[in-house]
């Protein structure tokens, strides 16, 4: 049975079966024939099935499930920028990302789906074994049942290694949470097109192909429960930046701040934000222009609100309209790290967004798009910014682009980087955490964003030893 020693050991050793990228890439490239969405802008006003509410401008679908996108009114009073308006998702449903995993061979391997959603980059992508949202799995879209759904839902405890409700997107998303999932089976799969079983060192190494592994996948690997000793897998005998990484994994392994003060300082964080949100009409959002063809910032930043016409092959649905979310600009997700007593430690920020539900969770280091701070104070620059902006290529550790999610986000994209700093930075607003305390607060709702979980998979995949 799957236990969290033989995923850090299938994690950390060797691979015992080799990945070859080039036969893979095609393998993706085939599957593109008959997997695919084809995603056209359309007008707001020219959906299908979806309509503005007379009082409030609200976009609703004439089901009334799915999702809406509303107006809201977010006060911050101690930020540089204290208030402001903007349309927001309301997807008020908790949908289920899970992994099915299992050992072949004495190496853990999880069944990833080849998906291609609307709002990809470049189409098919590497999805969790179930990626649905309640609408999906009760069959509101009239579609095809969710492949592999039974394992979700039909679950023994003894089989869960991981089970726990975790944040969307908490600027552009309303409260909205997943169920993340990992479930162990020992049973003979039975075997669907469109479904692929990778190594656990395997989907973590591609992490280095930009726009392979979704954003779904992502926050559901950061659960991924697995136990390290340092001393055990010798940890020592690499190099000083894996050594400190695979020590920081270690549950044992000294911190600069305990457990406590972590958990104080967020509590503390939390209690003194005065932070509310307010519903709000569309026609009073300040600064937000509506069209019949989307809804947009004044200054053309930020995002905007489109429709799209999809068409699609190897889904539920073959055909439908909706409004989507796009940006013009790739975003930035960093992490700092250093070394303190041998134990790598990442720079993590308390970051309030008008979208979580208990105010703050923990952000990376660095969270924005950059170019959005052109029509903001200075003040309102993200700290560390520059860090990031100015790295030397030998402190990257991490460099990739990866898409958002792309069932409600239109090519969005964010580069994650991970730097290393020999400066032990010290702000009010952020902590140096080493990994096995972020993994213990993953076992708990709302306390990494999914920022966090998306570059802490990133950090996780620099123990993967493909030599």
């Amino acid at each position: 049975m799957t236990t969290p020693s033989t995923i850090a050991e299938s994690m950390l050793a060797r691979e015992r079966d080799s990945l070859d990228l080039a036969e893979f890439d095609r393998e993706i490239e085939e599957s593109k024939g008959h997997i695919y969405t084809h995603a056209e802008r359309v007008p707001l006003a020219k959906l299908n099935d979806w309509y503005e509410e007379p009082d409030s401008g609200w976009l609703r679908h004439r089901s009334g499930k799915f999702f809406s996108i509303e107006g809201l009114r977010f006060s911050l009073p101690e930020a540089p920028v204290s208030a402001w308006c903007q349309p927001i998702i309301n997807q008020p449903e908790t949908g289920i990302l899970g992994i099915l995993v299992k050992e072949i061979d004495g190496v853990v391997h999880c069944l990833m789906q080849l998906k291609d959603e609307p709002g990809n980059c470049n189409g098919v992508q590497l999805s969790p074994t179930v990626q649905a949202t309640r609408s999906n799995f009760t069959g509101v879209h009239g579609g095809r049942s969710v492949p592999y759904l039974e394992y979700f839902r039909e679950v023994r405890t003894d089989q869960v290694l991981a089970d726990v409700r975790q944040s969307e997107q908490g600027a552009w998303f309303l409260r909205k949470r997943n169920r993340n999932m990992i479930v162990s089976t020992m049973d003979e799969i039975p075997s669907r097109d469109g479904f692929r079983w990778l190594s656990v060192g395997h989907v973590l190494w591609l992490l280095r192909q930009p726009d392979l592994v979704n954003m779904d996948s992502r926050t559901v690997l950061s659960v991924l429960p697995f136990a390290v000793d340092a001393g055990r897998t010798g940890s020592a005998a690499g190099d000083p930046f894996t050594s400190a990484l695979v020590s920081s994994c270690d549950a044992r392994a000294r911190t600069r701040h305990a457990d406590r003060q972590i958990q104080s300082w967020i509590s503390e964080g939390r209690s003194k934000n005065d932070a509310t949100v307010e519903p709000v009409p569309m026609d009073a959002l300040t600064r937000w222009r509506r069209s019949a063809e989307s809804i947009q910032h004044d200054t053309g930043q930020f995002f905007e609100v489109i429709g799209v016409r999809v068409e699609s092959a190897g889904r539920e649905v073959g055909q439908w309209t909706q409004p989507m979310l796009a940006t013009k600009e790739d975003g930035l997700i960093g992490l700092l790290v250093t070394t303190i007593d041998g134990v790598l430690h990442v720079l993590m920020n308390l970051r309030a967004e008008p979208g979580l539900v208990d105010v703050a969770e923990l952000a990376p280091t660095v969270q924005c798009t950059p170019g959005n701070y052109e029509h903001l104070p200075p003040s309102a620059r993200p700290v560390f910014l520059e860090e990031f902006l100015t790295a030397k290529p030998e402190a990257i550790r991490f460099d990739s682009v990866l898409s958002d999610e792309g069932g409600r986000f239109y090519r969005v994209r964010n580069r994650h980087l991970i730097v290393e700093t020999d400066t032990v930075y010290q702000h009010p607003d952020y902590r140096w955490m080493a990994v096995h305390q972020l993994r213990d607060l993953l076992r708990h709702s709302h306390y990494l964003n999914v920022q966090a979980r998306s570059i802490l998979v990133c950090l996780y995949s620099l123990l993967v030893d493909r030599a």
